[in-house]
Order: C-alpha cells, then sequence, then structure tokens
C-alpha cells in the first residue's frame, strides 16, 4: 500500500469518526452541506483570528506583565531620580555627587534593558 493510499484511508477514517461522533451520518445530503459549511467558516474564521490577532495580543499581554511586574518606565524612575539630585545638590549636600553616579549608572542600565527587550 503506497503512502498516498494510506493518506487517503487515514482520512476516510476520519471523516467517518467524525461523522459517526456528531451523528452527522444521519443527515440528508442538504443538511450536511450546512453542516459542513458552518464548520468550515468557524475553522476558517477561528485560523484567521489566531494569525492575524494573536501576535499582537500576546505582545500586549507580555509588555502587561512587564508593567505588572517593574512598574512605570525606568526612565521616569532615573528622571526622577535625577530632579532628586538636582534639588540634593542646590542644598549643597555631599552625598549629592555620589547620588549623580548612582543615577547615571541606573539611567545606563535601563537604557541596556530597554534596548535588550
Amino acid at each position: 500500500m503506497s503512502p498516498l493510499e494510506r493518506f487517503s484511508k487515514w482520512v476516510q477514517l476520519k471523516i467517518y469518526q467524525f461523522e459517526v461522533t456528531y451523528s452527522v451520518y444521519m443527515l440528508t445530503p442538504m443538511e450536511k452541506f450546512f453542516v459542513y459549511s458552518l464548520l468550515f467558516l468557524l475553522t476558517s474564521l477561528t485560523s484567521i483570528a489566531i494569525f492575524l490577532y494573536l501576535p499582537h495580543h500576546v505582545a500586549f499581554l507580555i509588555n502587561r506583565a512587564w508593567f505588572y511586574a517593574h512598574g512605570d518606565s525606568q526612565f521616569d524612575a532615573a528622571q526622577s531620580l535625577l530632579q532628586g539630585v538636582a534639588v540634593a545638590e542646590k542644598a549643597g549636600t555631599t552625598a549629592a555627587v555620589q547620588a549623580t553616579t548612582a543615577v547615571e549608572s541606573l539611567a545606563d542600565a535601563a537604557a541596556t534593558v530597554v534596548r535588550e527587550l
């Protein structure tokens, strides 16, 4: 038996199993046409939805999970720290220099993380 014949028999078996399982074998040819048309319509619309909308939806979910895990943008956090350091420098504290270097390294790390994503 050739592979084509085996595949043909397998398809016939699956069609038979479907018809027996869902009682399609009892329907008239016109009713079968409607059932198979409905099945084709639902399958094709589902596959189109999966191929068109699922990648965007998965990307949205990943971005939302990133937001929930890490909060708002790292750049906003670095910017607020820089503003705090600027206020501390105006006050004349000596820790402001150390804070400035820490904030700059934080901003570099945030930029690296965003580039990697």
